[in-house]
């Protein structure tokens, strides 16, 4: 008899965030103390830390190819889905990618003007050798693969997400053969995501060998840009959360920022909680629909479809986190670069799962397509569990807010509903 096995992400963050600690001081004595021991250095940090967190690098690495061609197939195919089509869906999607494209672009704007990278590297590091970018007119042929097994095999991302879309599009559109073909790419995804969690079982030891390592072996100014790191992605976060959404609800529907922030305020806890989109789908249902007053025509569509799309708090953490693993090797990323960044962000939050630890998946692929070392994740690893929470209350607060425009714009949000503050105690009335 199979066994579903599940796994328990709040045992896990504690012991990533126990980790970490345990890393940061045993790393932090090595440096103080037994920086000259000769054994220290050689067995210690160049052999058991280096060869474990190389290794959970790899496992990171391992996942990028399945990732992003099964969660994109499964994605796409499912909102090209001919009864999904139309005016509601238009207007969803469209609101999700404008949102994502905003985020990522106010990241990677922040990463320049505030330079949170740079300093933060040892003095007299090796910048990596980076190819010279190839014109644009080259990325633009480059997009469509001449082998996608070969793209695959060589991890270039650009052309697997290409052929990604076009074949959950192709799906779609074939009927009957194509539902077959999705039941089992849907299946496969829900494999992925298991071996994603196995994975994260790891991930405290590698955590541990990689902060140890960098501890035992940077200075001080390598936390301080750490630090800065983790400031300006929450600034960030919160600036979406606290101007771009509610400028966006006001605009297209008028309705009160602070009634809606009132009103979904639960969500987002439960959403910081569990660092999980998808865990968080039934209290964001219940809350647009009991609180807010969206019909379930509208919400049981757009929820489920934010969870699958609409990743702008991943968008923000991975622009930045761009920007600062750039800064910190020393390297000027290009126009073309920066576009890559932004293009691959918005196309891969189509079929990026909502569950914890995909985003720093998502990321080995974005620095790999634009040639910086997937190694400088561990520069960040350490301290995402805390961004993931952040991150992830955005993203459903994004999907309540594009939700509510949608529902207003076709006549289905009950606004006596969304005002009332006592609403959602009470049974949802019928109909909205």
């Amino acid at each position: 008899m199979s066994q579903e096995y599940r796994f328990d992400h709040h045992k896990l963050s504690k012991q990533i965030f126990i980790a970490l600690l345990l890393g940061l001081a045993t790393g932090l004595a090595i440096n103080l103390f037994l920086g000259q021991v000769g054994w220290v250095q050689n067995w210690l940090v160049n052999g058991v830390f280096e060869v474990v967190g190389e290794m959970f690098v790899r496992f990171l690495s391992m996942l990028i190819v399945p990732i992003v061609f099964v969660s994109l197939i499964s994605g796409v195919a499912s909102l090209a889905d001919p009864k999904s089509l139309g005016r509601v869906s238009g207007k969803a999607i469209g609101l999700y990618l404008i949102t994502t494209c905003i985020a990522i672009v106010l990241a990677l704007l922040a990463g320049m003007v505030f330079q949170t990278g740079v300093g933060a590297s040892p003095v007299g590091m090796a910048t990596p050798e980076i190819s010279d970018a190839p014109p644009f007119s080259q990325v633009l042929i480059d997009l469509v693969p001449s082998n996608p097994v070969n793209a695959m095999a060589e991890g270039n991302m650009l052309p697997i997400i290409i052929f990604s879309i076009l074949l959950g599009l192709a799906m779609s559109f074939a009927g009957k053969s194509g539902q077959r073909i999705g039941e089992f790419f849907n299946d496969f995804m829900e494999v992925v995501m298991k071996l994603v969690g196995i994975v994260m079982l790891i991930a405290p030891y590698g955590v541990f060998a990689l902060i140890a390592g960098m501890a035992a072996t940077t200075g001080w100014e390598t936390f301080l840009g750490v630090i800065k790191y983790v400031l300006l992605v929450l600034g960030m976060l919160i600036f979406h959360a606290a101007v771009v959404y509610p400028t966006l609800l006001k605009t297209f529907t008028g309705l009160s920022p602070l009634t809606f922030y009132r009103q979904f305020r639960d969500v987002m806890a439960f959403a910081f909680s569990t660092a999980s989109s998808g865990a968080t789908i039934p209290v964001t249902l219940r809350a647009v629909q009991e609180r807010m007053g969206a019909s379930n025509r509208i919400s049981s569509f757009t929820i489920p479809l934010g969870a699958t799309i609409n990743m702008d708090g991943t968008a923000i953490m991975q622009g930045i986190a761009v920007g600062f693993i750039a800064q910190y090797y020393g390297v000027d990323l290009t126009v073309t670069q920066y576009l890559m960044v932004i293009f691959m962000v918005v196309m891969a939050s189509i079929g990026a799962a909502g569950v914890p630890g995909v985003g720093l998946i998502l990321l080995a692929g974005v620095l790999a397509q634009v040639g910086l070392p997937k190694e400088g994740i561990a520069l960040i690893l350490g301290v995402d569990r805390l961004l993931d929470m952040t991150r992830t209350a955005v993203n459903v607060t994004g999907d309540a807010t594009v939700t509510c425009i949608v529902a207003n714009s076709e006549n289905e949000l009950d606004t006596d509903r969304f005002n009332d503050l006592h609403s959602g105690d009470e049974p949802a009335r019928e109909g909205g």
